[in-house]
């Protein structure tokens, strides 16, 4: 790619991120032998859901698990200016997954695929964790 990703706006780095996230936790759910459409559905949600993702990413930070080049990424992705947000979610949160998705989608497109597959791989499992704590398990099914 030609374009200089550290130079990309932050709301085209999501769009990105958002799909390249969907693609990890849909390989990870068929690995784990989830088949049937509508429970694949289901399932994914509850990763890819700003909820989710903004958690994610708070405790990253929260644990300086990023690199102050990430941290940048993630500050331009939190205050970016959509226009719209979901009403269903908190602007705040809709801040910091759409900062949770501008980061995955540099990783990827800047070409740093071990550390996106790294930090992608520690997102399932919080979120793992983090459902199963909380009752709404994501190991059964």
């Amino acid at each position: 790619m030609d374009v200089d990703v550290k130079q990309m706006k932050s709301l085209a780095l999501a769009y990105m991120g958002d799909a390249v996230y969907e693609l990890y936790v849909r390989e990870h759910l068929l690995h784990q032998g989830q088949v049937k459409p509508q429970q694949l559905h289901q399932k994914a949600i509850q990763y890819v859901s700003g909820k989710a993702q903004a958690t994610v990413v708070l405790h990253w930070l929260e644990t300086d698990k990023l690199t102050q080049e990430e941290e940048r990424v993630v500050a331009r992705g939190r205050n970016a200016k959509s226009g719209s947000t979901p009403k269903n979610i908190r602007v705040q949160t809709y801040r910091y997954s759409t900062a949770f998705e501008a980061l995955i989608g540099y990783l990827y497109l800047a070409n740093h695929i071990q550390r996106l597959e790294q930090l992608i791989q520690e997102a399932i499992q919080l979120t793992e964790r983090r459902g199963t704590e909380h009752g709404t398990g994501t190991n059964h099914g």
